[in-house]
């Protein structure tokens, strides 16, 4: 049976479990490559615009690699906004040389996000990919990924924050920005975007069933918390990759993807997907136990060198700095006790000093924002509410420890955690 592009209400789009329909495609792509009458294993998506002097280099590597694993049961799916560079042109002139190869070019409609799903929509494989057309993306992780879905994934993600990955070359304002994304996304959507340490990635492969007939309707840059967001997945699993500087053309990187990006999260935040995702996900209780007995330890650690520093028959010093000093030293008892015993099963597989002091940096980045939260907090409650500023302050750490949990436990141990 042939596979439809099905029209959903509000611009959503639908993918099926029916195959590709070359009338149909026709109709929204002006330049799209013969079709093929059966389904094939493997349908890799590449979005592209103004990529003229990366595509022939990607295309070889691409079907050198993807030609070893299936012995050419598969497609290649080049998806082009009309570039002014003609990318969709020398895609074109490619397809004699690589049979595998199929060239969309889109007119009238714009959009990384669009033209992976259109993509998806045209193609014909059980499992289904992206790969940025930039080079930035290492080919060679597909194998890798493409492994992890053998093994029973319903989605893979290469990721830049799991053993093995990592960046090339960002600045500071970079990297704070992709993670303070990703921490926005945690509290707007916590049982969507805490499934996978990169949220942000646009590397990645799912199989059809997954997401087939579920109405999508993606906005900006990420398609990948779309797809967790609407779609079944049940089994994810992730690889680490680093990703690459790009060595030609200009990078698309702008506000505007960011800002998208926190309109997505609460487009998808007021559907309710939390309660669906929350039958689908166990709450580590056990875990979470380990960190308030470590908690408690951290608060007697914390009411003591409070008490040391700021009491009148003590030193005497000032509430804030008496605070500031006794959290940070109440933070490096509680990181010594969760390496050690909470996420030991996660600390082992990071062996050695670097990752042990990483690790500590990216708890205490956590904690520092747990220590500014309980000082509003503490001075809130003993400045104005007039309550006993022991009794505050053991309120404010009470409030922060839920924070403290969540964040770390997606953040700071996150390295292994995802196999």
């Amino acid at each position: 049976m042939p596979y439809s592009l099905v029209p959903v209400p509000s611009g959503s789009f639908q993918i099926n479990e029916l195959l590709f329909s070359d009338d149909l495609a026709e109709s929204d792509f002006e330049q799209v490559s013969q079709g093929r009458e059966k389904s094939v294993e493997f349908s890799l998506i590449v979005p592209t615009y103004n990529e003229s002097n990366n595509l022939a280099k990607l295309v070889e590597i691409l079907t050198q690699l993807l030609n070893n694993h299936f012995q050419e049961n598969y497609e290649l799916i080049i998806v082009d906004d009309d570039s002014p560079d003609l990318t969709w042109q020398i895609g074109l002139d490619l397809m004699p040389i690589y049979p595998q190869l199929r060239v969309m070019r889109r007119q009238g409609e714009k959009g990384l996000s669009t033209a992976v799903i259109r993509g998806w929509q045209a193609s014909q494989g059980e499992i289904l990919g992206v790969i940025d057309g930039d080079l930035q993306h290492p080919p060679e992780t597909l194998i890798k990924m493409l492994d992890q879905m053998e093994k029973g994934a319903d989605l893979v993600v290469a990721s830049r924050h799991v053993e093995g990955g990592g960046v090339s070359d960002w600045g500071f304002v970079r990297r704070l920005l992709s993670r303070g994304a990703q921490m926005l996304g945690l509290f707007i959507l916590p049982n969507v975007i805490g499934r996978v340490s990169d949220p942000m990635s646009g590397y990645f492969m799912v199989r059809r069933s997954a997401i087939a007939n579920y109405p999508m309707n993606p906005l900006g840059y990420k398609i990948l918390i779309e797809v967790l967001g609407r779609g079944n997945i049940v089994n994810v699993s992730e690889v680490g990759y680093i990703f690459q500087e790009r060595q030609e053309g200009e990078s698309k990187v702008t506000w505007r993807q960011y800002v998208d990006y926190i309109l997505h999260l609460f487009r998808l935040r007021s559907r309710g997907r939390i309660t669906k995702l929350r039958e689908k996900i166990r709450v580590p209780v056990k875990r979470f136990l380990k960190f308030g007995l470590v908690g408690l330890s951290g608060v007697f650690v914390d009411m003591t060198i409070f008490y040391l520093l700021s009491d009148a028959s003590t030193l005497g010093w000032g509430l804030t700095r008496s605070k500031m000093i006794a959290a940070e030293v109440a933070v490096l008892n509680n990181f010594l006790w969760n390496d050690l015993w909470t996420f030991r099963d996660l600390s082992q597989q990071q062996v050695g000093w670097t990752k042990l002091i990483k690790r500590f940096v990216k708890f205490n980045l956590i904690c520092l924002v747990g220590i500014g939260l309980n000082l509003v907090i503490l001075n809130f409650l003993y400045n104005y509410m007039h309550i006993n500023k022991y009794l505050a302050n053991l309120i404010a750490i009470a409030i922060v420890t839920i924070w403290n949990f969540w964040f770390n436990i997606k953040l700071s141990w996150r390295v292994t955690q995802t196999k």
